[in-house]
């Protein structure tokens, strides 16, 4: 059931993600960062996302002072075919042209990628190494998410700018409300997930202790 929950988050993770790209008012900062480097020293986007993923893991690695978590890898080529796939089937779908319908596709994406994240994070099973390195910071400067969120967001936003990835009002609004909107979902999906879970994993000895009073 848990790994049922990991490949949903990263579903609903990417079709927020989709929807910020087709909002076109400036993607993630990490997004951004794919996009210049893939502008400036070719590849693919998916190609730079996995690379990124790879040093992402060894720089985990260094600060927690344990083995790489190379499974991240998994997770991060997930995400890169699932952008793929939900840029393809929505679009035709949704291409806004009014600033206003912009704004709401912005705001439905940016809302979708923080209950996507969290889903897939509770399951604690290969999170994406940007993800697992803003707990990690989290871990080591005793704050929240929001702080730990922000403060990577800010780095990648600097080096984006360096490579001039497509940046705009989208991506300063990643900026200051990304981090807001994971801490805001991850206390409610463990509630919500939790009480699944837990019900799913008794269940099967309720039917047996009922079949044996039967």
């Amino acid at each position: 059931m848990k790994y049922v929950f990991y490949v949903l988050g990263i579903l609903i993770l990417t079709l927020g993600i989709s929807f910020t790209i087709q909002s076109d008012l400036g993607t993630s900062p990490f997004d951004a960062l794919l996009v210049g480097l893939s502008i400036n020293a070719g590849l693919t986007v998916g190609s730079w996302e996995i690379i990124i993923a790879l040093i992402l893991i060894c720089c985990n690695s260094i600060l927690k002072r344990q083995r790489p978590e190379f499974l991240g890898l998994l997770t991060a080529f997930i995400t890169g075919i699932g952008i793929d796939m939900w840029l393809f089937l929505l679009h035709n779908l949704i291409t806004p042209e009014l600033w206003y319908s912009k704004v709401v596709c912005f705001g439905i994406g940016l809302i979708v990628i923080g209950l996507g994240t969290a889903t897939y994070l509770h399951t604690n099973f290969a999170p994406i190494p940007v993800d697992r390195l803003t707990l990690i910071i989290q871990e080591l400067t005793r704050t929240n998410i929001f702080f730990s969120r922000t403060f990577i967001y800010l780095v990648f936003l600097i080096m984006a700018m360096i490579l001039n990835g497509p940046i705009g009002v989208g991506t300063l609004l990643t900026v200051c409300l990304g981090g807001l909107i994971l801490n805001y979902f991850i206390p409610f999906i463990k509630k919500v997930l939790d009480r699944i879970l837990t019900h799913s994993s008794t269940s099967p000895n309720y039917d047996k202790n009922k079949k044996h009073s039967i």
